[in-house]
Formats: C-alpha cells, sequence, structure tokens
C-alpha cells in the first residue's frame, strides 16, 4: 500500500510542478465511462484540464470503478494522469483528435495508457494493468489488458444546458 501512496504523490507533485511553471487555464470535466480490466466496471468521476496552448494539455483525474467481482459488487477509486498531444500549432479550432498518454491507478494496480481522444471529451485507451503486491478484489485479479471508454462533459457545459 506504500508503494502505491508514494507512486501517487510521485505523479501528483510531477504534474503540479509541471502546472506551477506557467499560466495554464484549468477548465473542471464530468467524466462517465466504461473500463475493463478483467472485469467490466462503470466509472464516474471528474477531471481537471490544465492548458496554456492548445498542442500540449495537461489532465488530472479522480473517479470510482463500480462493478461486479467474483459475483459481489465492487466500488474502487481510481487516479489519473494524462497527457493531450496535438503537434499542430495555432490551430485552436481545428484541433479535432489528440494522442493521449498517461497512466492510472487504483488501490488494486497501476495501468500506463496511450490511446486517442477526440476533442478531449471522448477518450479510447488501452494499456496493461500490473497488480500492486497480491491485490485481489473479491478474489479477482486485476492484472493485463486494460481498456477505457470515457465522456468527459466540461462544467461549463452543463451549466449553460440547464439557463
Amino acid at each position: 500500500m506504500m508503494n502505491f501512496r508514494s507512486a501517487v504523490t510521485v505523479l501528483f507533485i510531477f504534474f503540479l510542478s509541471i502546472v506551477a511553471r506557467a499560466q495554464y487555464t484549468m477548465h473542471k470535466m464530468v467524466t462517465a465511462g466504461y473500463t475493463y480490466q478483467n472485469q467490466s466496471f462503470g466509472e464516474l468521476g471528474g477531471k481537471l484540464l490544465f492548458l496554456k496552448n492548445d498542442d500540449v494539455i495537461y489532465r488530472l483525474g479522480a473517479s470510482a470503478l463500480m462493478g461486479s467481482a467474483g459475483s459481489k459488487f465492487a466500488i474502487m477509486p481510481k487516479l489519473q494522469a494524462d497527457v493531450l498531444l496535438n503537434f499542430e500549432k495555432n490551430v485552436d479550432f481545428y484541433h479535432s483528435y489528440y494522442l493521449l498518454i498517461g497512466a492510472e491507478g487504483t488501490n488494486k494496480y497501476i495501468a500506463p495508457k496511450i490511446g486517442v481522444t477526440l476533442f478531449g471529451l471522448l477518450d479510447l485507451t488501452g494499456g496493461y494493468a500490473f497488480p500492486i503486491g497480491e491485490a485481489r478484489l473479491n478474489g479477482k485479479e486485476l492484472k493485463g489488458l486494460n481498456v477505457n471508454l470515457t465522456l468527459n462533459i466540461p462544467t461549463v457545459f452543463i451549466h449553460d444546458m440547464f439557463k
């Protein structure tokens, strides 16, 4: 458990140091999605998006994975950090896709991932999960292929929708 906390702390400090160096704009998002990690999980949470220009974007997120493992309902916390890359500069509106590189971690596994995102709103990522020690969820080992499909909804959009 200490290794997980240490890894999350180092990752968090790394991304905060990047954000602290320049004037970044921050946007809040609500997320909902699907995660496959030897089991199917629904995901609900939030993300913070940091950007200075539109070719490199940083995201930090926290969510809850919910699903059935070992015939029992389970909830698992998840932290994630992503970097979105698009190598076209100064074409703000025309950035429709980004390369996504990141990592996610729970109290049971850590998974580096790579994928694509459409406008930063719809993510499709894949990776490989490495278990933390002998951690299991209701007797089920969570290692191997990791696939995520996530919808990110900016809170500004939600606010404007109910005006």
